[in-house]
């Protein structure tokens, strides 16, 4: 494992289900909180670390609220997404497309266009790693709302927004009542993602693709509840965010060999590999893939196979300089390990 996990912090990584506000560094996080007077039941880095753990998925989004008090200023914003894009390029994650929710700030003041803006500035503060935005439209909010941030954020994509999903509570919030807010999306002239398949069953999956008829799908870790979807899965070619540990923490499975990552690898379904939110699950995407070398049985050359699927089912514009594809099958750490 040690010489795996070597060439892994070598390979060149793509991420595409990853939450900015879920991504933060605990030694970010805890400065944050410091700031803003801190929280006398979390007293330290290591009490922090042990608050953001969570019996359920309810739990874990009341963390995230929790954690989002620490978030008030611009600047803040700007400051978590230097320190993000910096965690990603330590890990040689090159490329990432990275989920951000502005409709969770709208009580603070902040708009989307601001924090569009903020977050921008931190990203181009480092270059090793390139990064695009998605703009989760959260459903918690519902439709209205999802709408007016659709044409807040319309207005500001040069900042380098190329799609948008929904997040949130998918037990409580299916996804048909966002179709229309899908289709103006995708006149706008961005791709769509969803999360589904995680809190809700395979119905929320079907959901996602027939009202919201999206490019890809966050999760669907519990799609295998209806076959015949997973047939359909596998003959579209929908790409699927999977985050293995991110369903471990948040009790969506009960122990990481009963994740359906290599039940779906085995079918042929298009399946990549993501941290969800690292800051907050305590994983880095060196982890996910070693969980399944490990667990699961896969080879360095399905794990390579795995990375290509990301960056084949990336959302990056045509008019980006170069190819992606030349820029990590060229990259010193593509070599298999003993080539």
């Amino acid at each position: 494992m040690s010489d795996i996990r070597s060439w892994l912090t070598t390979l060149p990584k793509a991420e595409l289900h990853l939450h900015l506000e879920g991504a933060i560094p605990l030694p970010a996080l805890w400065n944050l909180m410091q700031k803003y007077g801190g929280d006398p039941s979390v007293a330290s880095p290591e009490a922090l670390r042990k608050w953001l753990t969570y019996p359920d998925f309810p739990a874990f989004i009341d963390a995230w609220i929790w954690k989002n008090g620490y978030l008030r200023e611009y600047e803040d914003f700007t400051t978590i997404a230097e320190a993000a894009a910096r965690d990603l390029a330590r890990q040689n994650i090159i490329y990432a497309e990275m989920f951000f929710s502005p409709s969770r700030f709208t009580a603070q003041g902040l708009t989307p266009q601001g924090l569009a803006q903020a977050i921008r500035r931190g990203f181009d503060r480092v270059a090793e790693t390139e990064i695009w935005l998605i703009a989760d439209l959260v459903r918690d909010d519902g439709p209205d709302q999802a709408a007016r941030t659709l044409r807040q954020v319309q207005e500001v994509r040069d900042c380098g927004i190329v799609g948008i999903g929904i997040g949130g509570s998918e037990h409580r919030c299916p996804p048909e009542p966002f179709a229309a807010v899908y289709d103006q999306a995708r006149a706008f002239g961005f791709r769509t993602s969803a999360h589904a398949g995680e809190a809700a069953g395979a119905e929320s999956v079907r959901g996602a693709l027939d009202a919201l008829a999206v490019d890809r799908i966050g999760h669907a870790t519990r799609a295998e509840e209806d076959p015949a979807l997973i047939d359909r899965l596998g003959l579209s070619g929908v790409p699927l965010e999977l985050c293995p540990l991110s369903n471990l923490a948040t009790g969506v499975i009960s122990d990481i060999a009963e994740h359906p990552v290599r039940r779906y690898w085995d079918r042929g379904l298009m399946v990549t590999i993501n941290t969800d939110d690292p800051g907050m699950f305590h994983n880095s995407l060196v982890d996910e893939y070693a969980v399944l070398h490990e667990t699961f049985g896969f080879t360095p050359v399905d794990i390579r196979a795995l990375v290509m699927n990301a960056v084949r089912a990336a959302w990056r514009p045509s008019s980006a300089a170069g190819s992606l594809v030349e820029q990590f099958t060229t990259d010193p750490g593509w070599l298999l390990p003993g080539d």
